[in-house]
């Protein structure tokens, strides 16, 4: 059920800007840098590097950290507006999501923490997101340690 979700809400189709596509469930991105490597299966571990804005705050940035954010696709680990996009991207992908309020933190929103501010309810996040790697489908890892 949740594979057949993710599938249903990966891109139909670019709007007329270029290199700009509105998923049906409202998410829209654009496209900043393009890969060719490969595209994650759901349930896979992947590697991504993101910003993250609200009303034009950084809400969280790991770009400049050693290691990328590991996450399995399709987990839920994520806001579900991120969750969505992340099947359709490739290896070498970077997109800029704008991702509805109800996709993010929802009509609660998220409180204050450490070092982070409060979110509000229905807040649209600007998620700026690059699939770095997919530890299972790297080659040098594949002949390191053999097809398993």
């Amino acid at each position: 059920a949740a594979a057949a979700a993710v599938a249903a809400s990966l891109p139909m189709a670019a709007t007329a800007e270029e290199d700009v596509v509105k998923m049906s469930n409202g998410v829209v991105y654009k496209i900043k840098k393009s890969g060719d490597g490969a595209k994650p299966d759901v349930g896979e571990l992947a590697a991504i590097r993101f910003a993250a804005y609200c009303n034009d705050f950084k809400i969280d940035d790991i770009f400049d950290t050693p290691e990328p954010y590991y996450t399995r696709v399709g987990s839920g680990g994520l806001i579900k507006g991120v969750e969505a996009a992340l099947p359709g991207m490739r290896v070498g992908d970077r997109w800029e999501l704008t991702i509805p309020g109800d996709l993010a933190f929802g009509s609660k929103g998220r409180p204050a923490s450490a070092g982070k501010p409060r979110i509000p309810g229905g807040a649209t996040i600007v998620f700026d997101v690059e699939m770095v790697g997919l530890p299972g489908k790297e080659q040098e890892l594949i002949e390191l340690i053999g097809d398993v």
